[in-house]
């Protein structure tokens, strides 16, 4: 057994996390517990990020008028994208994609700006410090999850509105409308999966060694 090694539930904790999270879009809307909210965020901070730039930067939204404004940055461009759907349209509008104005916090993540300084690991792949923010998202999801606390990760939404809605400086971005909330249950199965949007790939298909997977 290797040294380092957790104890086999332990192990199968983390697996499990990783297997039945879910990106929640029905909440209840009784409040998330300040001492959660923390942890969730401590478990965000936590996260890698190249260079040890953490160009993570949370925004806790408790005002319900900005909540509003955002729901309806959220709406008018799910209507441009079913728009941009074609023939999927119908499908896509009969998905709930959000629960900004249902779950017990929202917050929202973006980039810090002034990340042109940090170059250390971002030098031929700038777009590493969108990876950093990405995994600092996964820690925070995997931990509501472990927490029994449903997270929706919104995407859908006009960056520069936000942005000037949330007084972001010049050069910051929002990357991601967290809603975050006690659920009366997690989907048993991804929900776009349920709602046969699409289905999970084969790792077969996704893998390959020495090159390019065939048929990939």
């Amino acid at each position: 057994m290797a040294d380092h090694r957790f104890s086999d539930p332990e192990i199968a904790a983390v697996y499990r996390a990783i297997a039945e999270r879910r990106d929640m879009r029905h909440f209840r809307p009784d409040p998330v517990a300040p001492a959660l909210l923390q942890r969730l965020l401590w478990a965000a901070h936590h996260a890698p990020s190249v260079g040890f730039m953490q160009p993570w930067r949370f925004i806790r939204v408790t005002s319900r008028a900005l909540r509003e404004q955002m729901h309806a940055l959220v709406e008018t461009e799910r209507q441009a994208t079913a728009q941009a759907l074609g023939e999927r349209q119908d499908d896509f509008m009969r998905l709930k994609v959000e629960g900004l104005l249902d779950a017990g916090e929202v917050v929202v993540v973006a980039l810090a700006d002034e990340r042109e300084k940090h170059i250390f690991g971002r030098r031929t792949l700038p777009e590493m410090d969108l990876a950093s923010v990405a995994c600092a998202i996964q820690n925070m999801w995997l931990a509501a999850r472990a927490e029994g606390i449903g997270l929706g990760w919104v995407s859908i939404f006009d960056p520069v509105e936000l942005a000037r809605l949330l007084g972001m400086p010049a050069g910051a971005r929002p990357v991601a409308i967290l809603c975050i909330g006690h659920v009366e249950a997690f989907y048993p199965r991804p929900m776009l999966e349920m709602e046969q949007w699409a289905e999970r790939m084969p790792i077969d298909s996704v893998m390959a060694e020495n090159s390019w997977p065939t048929g990939a």
